[in-house]
């Protein structure tokens, strides 16, 4: 995967030639398009494609897409900030050609990711894809670090289609439970053969909690091609469900009760090649440095759900005692906690430790989030931030004087709450740059004004099949 800070007009040195060569392979593959792909600020996976035989053309000179998507709604609607939101303006998508991958769930189609750049070949203010790149490569410099990154998916699997906008889970069994394997065998199995193919490592697929839900963990790799991945991963789940005659939905909460679809992110610092999670001098048995990351984290925790929970459906998920991380909290494998960290297993500790960040879901803009976290995990090791008292159990069961002397505190419990948290951290809106904080309080402005007046479950319905 290419680090490169600065993405450069013409795409990277020697992509046209590259391109050129692929279009030859794929075509012989036939494969007959390629999806260019981009996540935009409301969360909103977006697309263009081109024919196989113009991926030369898109890596010389990029596809024109309009900058209007920065400011975009879920329901496609369009509200503006001081510079976006309006007509004018082009954008050129560059496709990543190290992340082109044939799409084993859609035959005769490719996939690629793409940096976005102004027609003058700058870097486009508005494009996450960059600011994450542009933040890890930013800790390499300032603090010697890199990072391993993983996003679980889960989602819920429907009965189709979904074009009334119902929902009839396509299982019948318990939580975790065999029946629900069974009565999905073929579109998993079919799903990890499309992972395979496509070189994605899947660590557990597996029925989960919720009507119709199920989950997958895939292996960490750096944060630009976590997220990539994540995105990828949608994709495939989405088109062998089709396939199928299933629907799927990673809303946040498919209907307005109950445990929703979390996205839980998964982060590890690294030094010299040791992962800084395990085996440090800390209180907590990390590096002091591993120690002071996670409570950066945990300090903006309030605004960023502005970014990890960004849809008015997020708050209808992050409910105390549903093991979905409500509280301003820490603590060594406990699920109820927002940060929880990842201990790992004796002698798989130096690789499997981690920091897993839990009110994030599926609305989330991926590169954002991960962007938005290490942001606020590097703030932590610049000011020596001092973990507090790890807690255990459920915090929810703290009463006030307790919660208040152990810094626990409630997260925001509305998206309205969250926007109000990220105005005043200028922490956070420094790392995004005001073009694309200033998109994020717009855009969720005009989600919570999209919405006024529903109740939870005309929130979840809204919110279905959008992600």
């Amino acid at each position: 995967m290419t680090t490169l800070a600065d993405p450069v007009p013409g795409g990277r040195p020697g992509d046209v030639d590259r391109a050129t060569a692929l279009s030859g392979e794929l075509s012989g593959r036939g494969v007959h398009g390629v999806v260019l792909s981009y996540v935009d600020t409301a969360g909103v996976g977006r697309v263009k494609t081109v024919p196989t035989a113009k991926l030369a053309s898109a890596a010389a000179w990029g596809v024109g897409m309009s900058p209007v998507f920065d400011t975009f709604l879920a329901n496609d609607s369009i509200v503006t900030t001081d510079v976006l939101g309006s007509p004018d303006g082009d954008l050129r998508l560059y496709p990543d050609l190290d992340q082109l991958v044939v799409l084993a769930g859609q035959p005769g189609w490719a996939w690629a990711p793409v940096d976005r750049i102004t027609q003058e070949g700058e870097r486009h203010p508005g494009c996450t894809r960059t600011l994450l790149r542009r933040i890890v490569a930013d800790a390499g410099r300032r603090h010697d670090l890199a990072f391993k990154a993983a996003v679980e998916v889960e989602w819920a699997v429907g009965q189709g289609p979904a074009a009334q906008g119902d929902f009839t889970p396509a299982v019948s069994g318990p939580a975790y439970g065999a029946v629900r394997q069974v009565e999905l065998s073929e579109y998993t199995a079919d799903l990890l053969a499309a992972f395979a193919a496509q070189g994605v490592e899947v660590e557990q697929l597996h029925p989960e909690y919720a009507a119709g839900q199920f989950e997958v963990s895939v292996g960490a790799l750096d944060p630009v091609a976590a997220a990539d991945r994540s995105v990828l991963v949608r994709q495939t789940i989405r088109a062998v469900a089709h396939r199928h005659g299933l629907v799927v939905s990673f809303a946040p909460a498919v209907f307005a009760e109950g445990v929703g679809n979390g996205g839980h992110l998964h982060l590890s610092a690294w030094r010299e090649g040791a992962n800084l999670h395990t085996g440090g001098g800390g209180r907590y048995g990390m590096t002091v440095d591993a120690e002071a990351f996670a409570a950066g984290v945990l300090a903006h925790l309030p605004a960023l759900t502005a970014v990890t929970a960004p849809s008015p459906a997020s708050y209808l998920r992050l409910k105390p005692s549903q093991w979905a991380g409500v509280f301003t909290a820490w603590g060594r494998e406990t699920r109820e906690a927002a940060v929880r960290v990842v201990t790992g297993t004796v002698g798989l500790r130096d690789q499997a430790a981690n920091l897993e960040v839990k009110p994030v879901d599926l609305a989330a803009n991926p590169y954002l989030a991960l962007a938005s976290v290490i942001a606020a995990g590097l703030d932590g090791i610049t000011s020596a931030a001092v973990l507090p008292e790890e807690i255990t159990g459920d915090p929810a069961r703290l009463d006030a004087e307790e919660a208040a002397a152990r810094g626990v505190r409630r997260l925001p419990a509305s998206l309205a709450e969250a926007v109000a948290e990220f105005r005043e951290d200028a922490c956070l809106r420094g790392a995004l740059g005001p073009v694309l904080a200033d998109a994020v309080i717009a855009v969720r402005e005009g989600e919570i004004a999209s919405v006024a007046g529903a109740d939870d479950a005309g929130i979840a319905a809204a919110y279905r099949w959008k992600y």
